[in-house]
């Protein structure tokens, strides 16, 4: 066993893990955060995006041991401490950009970090972004309508509503 220490949602986390322990496992098991949610253990889903160090990463494919010391960044960490949601979250939520619910977190989490690294992405580019993310349900129509809402960007289909 290993004990890992790190930075999650800005407050101090800590545990003993196997070397083998998924990053997403630890969040979920070892400190209860299961909004971080593991879709298909191959990381070709997205649903178990987090951020690390400020960068988008599959949990699913990171070591817990990897993240030692690391700032990690979870979906419970995004809305307000009073639970008023993100920019992001409710443009999901106003332009239905869930369904079933089960990719959201990962969305989210992607879309953060696009909007992170360019403030303004045209369709093609969420598009293109979001192609590590899979949604079974929305076919991707308002998840890209709610990012580009969040990015303070009206598109024809915006307008349209």
């Amino acid at each position: 066993m290993t004990q890992v220490t790190m930075t999650v949602n800005g407050k101090p986390a800590k545990g003993e893990v196997e070397g083998r322990t998924l990053l997403v496992n630890f969040l979920r098991d070892n400190l209860k955060l299961t909004g971080t949610h593991v879709g298909c253990d191959t990381s070709q889903c997205g649903a178990c995006v987090v951020h690390v160090n400020g960068e988008a990463v599959k949990a699913c494919s990171m070591l817990a041991v990897e993240a030692q010391g690391a700032e990690v960044a979870t979906i419970e960490g995004q809305a307000a401490p009073d639970g008023t949601l993100n920019v992001i979250q409710q443009a999901f939520q106003d332009h239905h950009g869930l369904q079933c619910g089960f990719c959201t977190p990962g969305m989210v989490m992607s879309a953060a970090a696009l909007l992170k690294e360019n403030p303004k992405p045209s369709e093609a580019e969420v598009r293109h972004y979001l192609d590590g993310n899979i949604c079974r349900c929305t076919g991707y129509h308002n998840i890209v309508k709610a990012i580009m809402a969040a990015s303070g960007q009206q598109t024809d289909a915006i307008a349209a509503e």
